[in-house]
Parts: structure tokens; sequence; C-alpha cells
């Protein structure tokens, strides 16, 4: 019996790297195990603002791979200043007061020209092109997988046109992203945005998020049925790590200007001012891209003695640092607009064994997830001392040797269980 195909159109694929990659790189490792064949469609000449070879050899050997030139303006804009517009297209927004003319012109470009985002040139040859494959090849649903959201505009039209089952999967919220407010949207700009999220939550078959908090947003736009499938971890085949000598707190990500903690930094001051020999013994681990307004921050602090900015590193090695780094920062910035934020790093600091310090708006997602499978402590930014005396709690565990986290139900987040529940939606 031949296997059920499923079309899978993303823009994130290895060599990529940062965690827009992940999700669908799982899902197509696992899916051949109940009987989907994926046919992964993705862009052929992409843009990526990062890159990580190592996980090109992740990809399964059953997946069938498509590729189809892209146009992206980002290549053009690049011609003027390269490192700005690797920022803005990784959601490295600059601190509005700091932006220069530079900064906002491409941003008033980005958010008005190109919507719903620069990688909308992609649609027309992507529907030509599919639209022949499909009728060729018995593909029996297609999944597009957003950000960035112009790819839902390539399931919308070939909906349209083929009328097979479609499931718009949304990694991100698309006009409560949290950097949709910096975009400076015209008024025109922005009813276009929402008169496209309106389109394509109302056409698609089905519909998938990764937290409730999306899904309510969504219920009041669309009746589609609207499914949670959150990101997960898989078994990384990783060396056991030794724990570093130092108290070292590990931020692992992109780390944004609005993601800037001054509750931390005011925390660690406090602890350098108490403790004497905390000073000998703090490391703030940063790993990833970040903001200048971050390091700034950390700066002004006097916290630099103390900071060990690594840049981007691997998968592979971001997941040995997860393992052997004392304990683990996740931080969202402090909105209404990013409750429904749960980052795919989440998954991994769960089973690393390491005690997750998480901050972030009142009422977000991952704080429940955080809670339910006892893997650290969730603050919002007005817990600043109650954030202090859990580092010193975390500080002295340290110094006994008996600083770990012992999680519990994190089963039900693995990567071949969340695989699962997609192939239960793509078989109704």
């Amino acid at each position: 019996m031949d296997s059920k195909k499923v079309l899978i159109i993303t823009y994130y694929w290895p060599p990529a790297g940062g965690p827009g990659v992940q999700r669908w790189l799982k899902f197509v490792k696992y899916l051949p195990d109940f009987g989907i064949q994926p046919v992964v469609f993705i862009p052929d000449n992409p843009t990526y603002p990062i890159i990580d070879k190592n996980l090109v050899k992740e990809v399964s050997e059953k997946a069938i791979i498509l590729r189809h030139k892209i146009f992206e303006p980002y290549q053009i804009a690049s011609f003027f200043s390269k490192n700005k517009t690797k920022k803005i297209s990784s959601g490295i927004i600059p601190n509005q007061k700091k932006q220069s003319f530079l900064d906002k012109l491409f941003l008033l470009i980005r958010g008005n020209l190109f919507i719903p985002d620069a990688r909308v040139f992609w649609v027309k040859p992507s529907v030509r092109f599919l639209e022949k494959y499909i009728a060729e090849n018995n593909i029996d649903t297609i999944v597009t997988s957003g950000p960035p959201h112009s790819l839902h505009l390539i399931g919308l039209e070939l909906k349209q046109k083929t009328n097979v089952k479609w499931i718009g999967d949304f990694r991100d919220p698309w006009t409560t992203i949290g950097y949709h407010k910096s975009l400076r949207l015209s008024n025109y700009a922005s009813k276009k945005h929402k008169f496209l999220e309106h389109k394509v939550l109302n056409t698609a078959d089905n519909i998938i998020v990764t937290s409730k908090t999306t899904k309510t947003e969504f219920e009041a736009i669309t009746r589609k049925p609207i499914e949670v499938i959150t990101n997960g971890y898989d078994i990384e085949d990783i060396d056991k790590q030794d724990l570093d000598a130092k108290f070292s707190l590990a931020h692992i990500g992109s780390f944004l200007s609005e993601r800037n903690p001054a509750i931390l930094w005011e925390s660690l001051v406090l602890l350098l001012a108490e403790i004497p020999d905390f000073k000998k013994h703090l490391e703030i681990k940063l790993i990833g891209a970040v903001s200048q307004e971050v390091l700034e921050t950390i700066t002004q602090f006097g916290l630099n003695p103390h900071l060990n900015n690594l840049g981007y590193v691997s998968h592979s090695e971001a997941i040995a640092h997860q393992k052997k780094s004392q304990v683990l920062l996740l931080i969202e910035i402090n909105s209404k607009e990013t409750r429904g934020i749960i980052p795919g790093k989440l998954f991994e600091y769960m089973v690393s064994g390491r005690p997750i310090v998480a901050i972030g708006p009142i009422h977000s997602d991952f704080a429940e997830i955080i809670s339910d499978t006892n893997t650290g402590v969730f603050f919002d930014y007005s817990e600043k001392e109650k954030l202090k005396n859990v580092i010193l709690l975390y500080y002295n565990q340290y110094l006994d040797g008996k600083l770990k986290s012992n999680g519990v139900g994190l089963q039900k987040y693995s990567r071949k269980s969340l695989t699962k529940e997609l192939v239960e939606l793509l078989n109704k």
C-alpha cells in the first residue's frame, strides 16, 4: 500500500540554523514511521540569516525534497548594509529610540512594500510549479508553515486551484507577533495584513498553532478547527557533559532588544554586593545573536567582567551548553501580545536536567508548562525579589553540588509523540 503523501511548504530548512528550522525538520524525520511520505518544498537560493551546516545530516533520507528559486529583496538590501539586513531578517529590531535613518528606512520598506513579508515574491512561481506537481503526484494534503506568513498565501492559492486539503501551521502568530508593531506600518498595510490573516484562517481546512493563547486569538477570527501542537525535544546524540565550574547562567538563542530583563541584571548586582564569593563564581553565558542594547545594558550594570558572549554556535553545540550550564535563562518580551509565545528551546531546556529561570509577561503560556513539568521557576517582570531569592537558592545548591532539575511528564513533548498528534490530524 502506497504511503500517504503530504506536501510541506516551508522556508527554513537545513542549512538554515535557528529555531525556525527545527519544527518541520523533526516532523519530517518521524512522519515515515506513521506511514506518511513527506514531500518538502523549499527555496533553492534562500537568504538565511543563520547557517548551521551540521543540520543537513539530520534531514530524513525518506523525504522527497523539492527546490524552487526565490527572489528576495534582502539580497538587494544587503548591498547597502549586510549587517542590518541580517539582523532585521532575524527579527532583531533596534530599540525605536536608537534606530538610525537606515534602520527606519529598512523597516518602513519591509513593513509597507512587502506584505506580509519579504518572501512574498515566492508565492506566484511556487503556485505555478506546485499546481502541476500536485496534479501529477497524488498529493493528499498540503501544509504551509509560517512565519514567513507569505507561505500561507501559497497554500491559499493552491487550495483555490486544486481543492486539496490544506493545513496552515503557525509557529508564531501573524498580526500579534512581537515585532509587528515595530514595522512602521501605514494604515493601508495594517489593514492588508489583517485582511490576509482573516482570509488564510478562514480558507484553510485546519489550523495548527503552538500555544493556547494563539488558539484563543485565532478563534476570534475563524470557526475553522484549530489544534495546539507545541514544539518539542528530540533525543540528541550528545556526549555526557561535565558541568561548568562557574555558576553559569546561560541564555541560548536570539536575545532581542525588547527582551532585555532589567530585573535579572538588578538581582545579580544585588547578589554581587551581598555575597563576597558570588563575584568569583558568576558567569553570564550568551549563546546566539545578541542585540546591542542588551550588551550595553549589561555594561551599564557593571556585569561585563562576568560576561561570556559566545555568539552563534551550531545546534549540537547549543545542546551541549544546555546540558553543562548551571542554570538556563528563558526570557520573553513583557507584553500581552507575547503571552502565547512558547520558545522552541524551552522543550530542549526541560530535558537538559538543568533548572530554568524564566521571565515573561503575566499569564505566559510557557509558565504553565514549566510549573507542570517541575523544570524551573517562572517570574513576571514585577517579581525581582522572588527572582533574586531563587537565584540565591540555586547558587547555594551549586555550592553544595546539588543543583539540578527533576522534570516530570516530559514524554508528551517528545518530537515523536508530537508527530503522532500531527498524523492524527493529517488522517482526519
